[in-house]
């Protein structure tokens, strides 16, 4: 069964280069980051002990960090080694500076797998949510050295589980610690008869906690919004935006709009400014106008600026699945988004606690963003459960540290 992985994985990397020949941006990064990789994934210093932190992409990352920070701190003897799978989180985060070497994880391979472990000397390998990668896992069980994942979020309609998810299933026995999400993922690893396991919670929610705490103003975004009320849509796709747009028109006069859309280009900036009527762009802001929305074409900022919000939408939920809610509901308002949210406990916990609103058309967001605009009382109990329940998460970090040291130490 490993060599019809192996060969699926080196179809999957070809499929990846051919797309990159046609034009493809993102196949381009991933192809171009791999090359030389062995000259780069190579230490100064062989006698370095590295922990390896392995994240697919930016997401991850976030939820990684907390993690990576306190091991700087606790642990300074240990070198950082962290990987990327995406080119969307490796691009991004490649200069970060509390790792000691940033690069792109190596082709999922036995022989790549082996080069990594020889070159490093590792002390554990921590990898963030459910990246399994089952090559890498097998060498470095070969090698003993210890494997954790952290903030695992497990479904009983993934692969792993699929009468013919074995093979994949008994990788997970060569796990030292999982550090689980939540209550299901934990019954899904005791199901198996794996025990070495506790219920941590996300530590991306340590992260976005972090971050509201941090007293970042922006003096342009605060002067655009005055004295009026202010409402966010973050990480916003055509689909989302259509349907704000008669909202934008309509709302009232007391309050104003800033739209974060997740793709920046000048093409979709354009596409935009063309349903739009009163307006301005971040980047040419005029304090002397004051237009009723702000469109912001810059990456970097969103979760710092959801604290200007009185209530937030949040993109992608009629796409391919929304985006983080985490860094809204951490100052303790509202969300409202799309009706592809399932796959995200937050969500569907918030929906349930009716801090969080899922709507299927135009009508349903102009429906409830009234409301919360007009209705006192329901927008209060709706950023009380909010703040109840980032206050429930927040901790996971320590949690995980707490486990962490008794391998580490």
């Amino acid at each position: 069964m490993r060599y019809i992985y192996t060969f699926f994985i080196r179809v999957y990397a070809a499929m990846i280069h051919l797309a990159a020949f046609l034009g493809n941006k993102k196949a381009k990064l991933w192809c171009s980051g791999r090359k030389n990789q062995w000259s780069k994934l190579k230490p100064a210093n062989p006698t370095d002990k590295w922990i390896w932190v392995h994240v697919s992409s930016l997401g991850e990352f976030e939820q990684g960090l907390p993690i990576i920070e306190k091991l700087k701190q606790n642990y300074p003897q240990y070198k950082i080694l962290l990987t990327f799978f995406s080119p969307s989180g490796y691009e991004v985060k490649k200069d970060f500076p509390l790792a000691d070497m940033v690069a792109y994880m190596p082709l999922d391979t036995l022989s790549n797998a082996r080069h990594l472990v020889k070159n490093f000397h590792f002390k554990a390998a921590i990898f963030v949510k459910y990246d399994f990668w089952f090559n890498h896992i097998k060498v470095l069980k070969d090698r003993h050295i210890p494997i954790f994942y952290t903030s695992t979020v497990l479904r009983p309609n993934q692969y792993f589980f699929k009468p013919w998810g074995k093979w994949f299933r008994k990788h997970f026995y060569k796990v030292k610690f999982f550090f689980a999400q939540n209550n299901q993922t934990a019954a899904l690893l005791y199901k198996m008869g794996i025990d070495d396991l506790t219920v941590t919670g996300d530590t991306r929610f340590d992260r976005v906690y972090e971050i509201a705490q941090q007293e970042q103003r922006f003096p342009d975004i605060e002067q655009f919004i005055g004295d009026r009320q202010c409402i966010i849509a973050g990480s916003s796709w055509p689909s989302d935006e259509k349907i704000l747009y008669n909202f934008i028109d309509n709302m009232p006069g007391d309050y104003c709009f800033i739209m974060v859309p997740h793709d920046i280009s000048n093409s979709h900036i354009k596409q935009i400014e063309s349903h739009l009527h009163d307006y301005q762009l971040y980047t040419n802001f005029d304090p002397s106008k004051q237009s009723r929305t702000l469109v912001i074409n810059k990456i970097g900022i969103l979760s710092k600026i959801y604290r200007y919000a009185r209530f937030a939408y949040i993109g992608a939920g009629f796409y391919d699945g929304i985006h983080n809610i985490q860094e809204a509901i951490v100052y303790n308002i509202p969300v409202v988004f799309g009706p592809k949210y399932h796959e995200f406990e937050e969500a569907v916990d918030l929906v349930k606690k009716k801090g969080a609103f899922a709507i299927k058309n135009q009508d349903a967001l102009e429906d409830i963003f009234f409301r919360l605009i007009h209705d006192e009382d329901y927008y209060k109990k709706a950023s009380r459960v909010c703040h109840d329940y980032v206050a429930s998460k927040v901790g996971a970090t320590d949690k995980t540290m707490r486990v962490l040291e008794g391998f580490l130490s």
